[in-house]
């Protein structure tokens, strides 16, 4: 491994650990704010009072970050490496529940976040550290069709049921949408390495980017409303880096690792991984008790 290949994995693996905070920090402060409000606040009375809400802004700012940093981890590095790593965010969330929540949490969850970032440890050393090869447009023709419907189906199943049920068949079309938006944002940072941030402007991935996440944060923040944060992390983590790895390799070329050895490997830590989190997610207390006032971001 050369020393810029190893820079570059550095850098991407740091960002990627970054966005999984980030992006627990999100989930945690507006599924408080989401679920903290009386059955007064619906439609555009719910939309006013998230705005109003110090802990959903926490939440938008902390999506900000996460999006930066996902996007320098997805520039220097593969999307079947990133995406993957962004399932530590269960773990980072953990401690977010135990520190700032004050939560009791099962030894069952700290077995299972423990057993979760070791898998993602074996996967990082299996996986292939190359990138896949800038797409042309018509490579993302079947992909965004397979996806656009898979997220139809999800948010028409998700329109009835029950709250767990509804949370996570919008939870499953918000994992869709991100894995598709990673894409996406990869494809941004190679073309703002070939014409600049001016040039992306008269190119159809930035706004394709913009399209996907904006319908990603609808979905999202309707899996957060509608039933418990159980039910639609679980779906987000788990089909994510699936679909990831799947747009990965469909769009991009990627490869798991060198030769078959690897991807067995590869293969094996990430689908331990996967088990393990949800092992973490059944394990970890179903609401946030005691968090429907704002605790305090001082304490």
């Amino acid at each position: 491994m050369t020393r810029s290949v190893a820079v570059h994995d550095a850098i991407a693996i740091t960002c990627a650990l970054l966005t999984a905070l980030a992006n627990g920090l999100a989930v945690t402060a507006q599924h408080i704010a989401s679920t903290s409000a009386t059955h007064h606040e619906r439609g555009w009375r719910f939309v006013v009072f998230l705005f109003r809400h110090p802990l959903w802004l926490v939440g938008w700012l902390a999506m900000g970050g996460s999006l930066f940093f996902q996007s320098l981890a997805l520039h220097f590095a593969a999307m079947s490496l990133v995406q993957p790593l962004l399932v530590f965010e269960l773990v980072l969330a953990l401690v977010l529940r135990r520190v700032w929540l004050h939560q009791v949490v099962p030894a069952r969850a700290w077995l299972a976040s423990l057993v979760t970032a070791t898998s993602l440890g074996v996967f990082l050393v299996a996986t292939t550290r190359a990138s896949g090869p800038p797409a042309v447009v018509l490579r993302w023709t079947t992909p965004g069709v397979w996806c656009a419907g898979l997220v139809a189906v999800f948010v028409v199943a998700g329109l009835r049921g029950s709250p767990g049920r509804r949370a996570a068949l919008w939870g499953s079309a918000t994992a869709i949408l991100w894995a598709l938006e990673a894409a996406y944002i990869k494809q941004c940072t190679d073309v703002i390495t070939r014409v600049g941030f001016a040039g992306l402007l008269t190119r159809w991935p930035f706004y394709a980017f913009i399209a996907c996440g904006v319908a990603g944060l609808l979905t999202e923040q309707s899996a957060l409303h509608v039933g418990p944060l159980r039910s639609s992390q679980t779906a987000i983590v788990i089909l994510d880096p699936i679909v990831s790895v799947l747009l990965g390799a469909w769009i991009f070329g990627e490869r798991l690792g060198v030769n078959w050895v690897w991807r067995s490997v590869a293969a094996a830590s990430l689908a331990l991984t996967l088990v393990s989190a949800w092992v973490l997610i059944t394990a970890t207390p179903a609401t946030m008790e005691g968090a429907h006032e704002p605790p305090s971001l001082l304490a």
